[in-house]
């Protein structure tokens, strides 16, 4: 499943925000620096869709805030999760 990400680092705390199916702003309090905001994107996406680390990958956007990722779960899990958060 590919998702769209808008980063938003050096938030107070990490927040994920739906803006539709597969667009998500996501708020991480590391900073955009050394990769550090992205390596934490990845950490609280998968503690949020409780699966492994390894199952998501950055494909694009590496030093961009909007990034295309790709998360090994299905569509109706990752939609099960959004739906919860709102």
């Amino acid at each position: 499943m590919i998702i769209f990400v808008e980063a938003k680092p050096n938030a107070k705390k990490n927040q994920i925000k739906v803006i539709s199916n597969n667009r998500l702003k996501v708020f991480v309090n590391a900073p955009p620096v050394d990769g550090k905001a992205n390596e934490a994107i990845i950490k609280y996406l998968s503690e949020v869709l409780n699966i492994s680390k390894s199952k998501i990958k950055l494909l694009k956007g590496e030093t961009n805030k909007f990034k295309k990722i790709e998360i090994s779960v299905t569509e109706t899990e990752l939609n099960n999760v959004i739906n919860s958060l709102n």
